[in-house]
């Protein structure tokens, strides 16, 4: 099997950005867990994304690059994005977590790449590659059994329901995404789209203000973690990679998110994973590389 490395600079700095979302994002499973105790799914969801639209304008004003004003249709996908991506999927991850545990939620979660995949090449037209197909499934399968190591029988329906929605609502961000990024400035776009995620969020406000009264400050500092780096920094990485990637390849990705997460979860919540998550990891990376195969 041959895997086809970055063969340039701008190879290597997506190959980066992939690396660093995958990271961050892992993260952010432990630290919804860490902090869930303490801020209810509502005001979780408002104050990482009022941290996330603060950062990700002070990262604009920096950058100094020119607003590309949307068109109507332009608009519609970021409002779709938005509110699928930053809103939805914030509030029903939130609320999974204080149901599922953590290697359990990244394992339902990560069922969104083979979404992505599927409906990015009905609507996007990107096709469905063989290896493309074939890495999905075997990632899939990894991912699986990181959810069966690392599940501890609490799980209830609506916790796994919650984590199907989140599931979908980031595969539906992610191909309402890909569109905007062929002519918007991808900082731009996930400046936006948190916007208008925080803004839907407001109605949360009393419950943010009234736990950030309350809450130990560990809690609220693990709040401004999550809107600076799995919220700021890694949606503009991924929105980096999404430009210059293929919707499906990328979303596959992510299937090395969960045995991430274990490891994390081990060191930082003391969760230790057993010898079958150490297995699941392994084959959702080859899952990975084999998506990389030309």
């Amino acid at each position: 099997m041959t895997i086809a490395p970055p063969a340039t600079r701008s190879g290597w700095l997506t190959f980066a950005a992939v690396g660093f979302t995958v990271l961050a994002w892992a993260s952010a499973f432990v630290g919804i867990r860490a902090v869930g105790a303490t801020y209810g799914p509502g005001a979780l969801s408002l104050g990482r994304l009022l941290v996330g639209v603060v950062a990700l304008g002070g990262l604009m004003l920096v950058s100094r690059r020119r607003w590309v004003a949307p068109t109507a249709r332009e608009w519609g996908f970021l409002a779709l994005c938005g509110l699928s991506w930053f809103a939805v999927y914030n509030l029903a991850l939130n609320d999974a977590e204080t149901r599922v545990d953590a290697g359990t939620t990244a394992m339902l979660v990560n069922v969104g790449p083979v979404l992505i995949a599927l409906f990015a090449g009905l609507l996007l037209g990107e096709g469905f590659p063989r290896w493309l197909i074939v890495g999905a499934l075997v990632a899939f399968s990894g991912a699986v059994l990181v959810g069966a190591a690392t599940a501890d029988g609490t799980a209830d329906l609506l916790g796994v329901l919650l984590c199907l929605a989140a599931a979908v609502t980031y595969a539906i961000g992610v191909l309402s995404q890909k569109p905007l990024l062929r002519r918007l400035p991808g900082l731009q776009v996930t400046f936006t789209a948190c916007a208008i995620g925080a803004v839907a969020c407001l109605p949360f406000a009393p419950s943010l203000v009234d736990t950030v009264a309350t809450a130990p400050a560990a809690a609220t500092l693990g709040v401004v973690y999550l809107g600076l780096v799995p919220t700021a920094l890694a949606f503009s990485t991924w929105a980096y990679a999404l430009a210059r990637m293929d919707a499906g390849r990328l979303g596959v990705s992510t299937y090395v998110v969960p045995p991430v997460a274990v490891v994390m979860s081990a060191i930082v919540l003391g969760e230790f994973p057993p010898l079958l998550a150490i297995v699941g990891g392994a084959v959702c990376l080859v899952g990975v590389a084999i998506t990389r195969r030309r």
